[in-house]
């Protein structure tokens, strides 16, 4: 497992990380504020994410991509298309069957789809350009809660080291495991399903002592449960001044959307 993080000397990293926590904030707010249907303020929203894309020289195909995960969530909606209001249109291949669709329900799943997918990508933006060490620091100078702040650090930490204990143990199987050529390797459906839950418990029984060991090992190393205070600077006059205009930006963009929303 990679950090998503992309070292740079673009004007986007250079910006105080408080200011790019709070327009993303702001961005996804806003963006989920605005109306279903609003097509040309979706449009825009997703330029705008674009263009700080290509600002911050992050690969978009690779923002495209994760963003994709938004995408299994979003199905969660999937239902709106038969419940939604009516009125309601018979489907042409289903008539027979009597299962028809309401245009409104399919007009906000597809909002919903593409807000949530806008959404994560203006999130990996902000991780793409912003350390994570940063990002803490940037919580506890917004007086995040402390407990919430060590949770999402230790978690962060933690993904590395259970992503290590499922490389080694799928190595392990490998050199383990022989084929013989032109055969398929492994058993049945169920077998395998039996494997990969034997698989699993064992990454989560391991995962455990892991953490055990680490965590006696940060205490030892004086952890006391929040990270170190840091002195808080002020924000730059520059980076304040992107801060406003990008608000502004956004506020445009979800008015824009209130007057072609539906």
């Amino acid at each position: 497992m990679k950090e998503f993080y992309t070292p740079g000397k673009s004007p986007v990293h250079e910006i105080d990380a408080r200011v790019k926590l709070t327009f993303t904030l702001a961005f996804i707010i806003f963006l989920s504020l605005t109306p279903s249907g609003a097509w040309p303020a979706y449009i825009l929203f997703l330029t705008l994410a674009l263009s700080i894309a290509l600002l911050s020289r992050v690969s978009i195909g690779l923002i495209q991509k994760r963003a994709l995960l938004a995408l299994p969530f979003a199905l969660a909606t999937l239902p709106l298309i038969f419940t939604g209001p009516p009125p309601r249109v018979d489907l042409p291949f289903f008539q027979t069957l009597g299962i028809a669709y309401s245009p409104e329900g399919l007009v906000r799943f597809v909002s919903i789809t593409l807000k949530s997918w806008i959404s994560l990508q203006a999130a990996l933006l902000l991780s793409a350009t912003t350390h994570i060490s940063d990002l803490l620091t940037t919580f506890q100078q917004l007086r995040i809660p402390k407990l919430f702040v060590a949770i999402i650090g230790l978690m962060w930490r933690y993904l590395f080291l259970i992503s290590d204990e499922v490389t080694r143990m799928l190595r392990a199987r490998s050199s383990r495991s022989a084929i013989v050529p032109g055969s398929r390797g492994g058993g049945n459906v169920f077998w395998r399903a039996k494997v990969t839950g034997g698989m699993a418990g064992s990454i989560f029984l391991r995962s455990i002592e892991r953490s055990d060991r680490v965590y006696s090992a940060m205490l030892s190393r004086g952890y006391t449960g929040v990270l170190p205070a840091s002195e808080s600077q002020p924000i730059a006059k520059n980076d304040r001044g992107y801060l406003i205009l990008g608000l502004f930006l956004l506020m445009l963009l979800w008015a824009l959307g209130l007057l072609t929303g539906g």
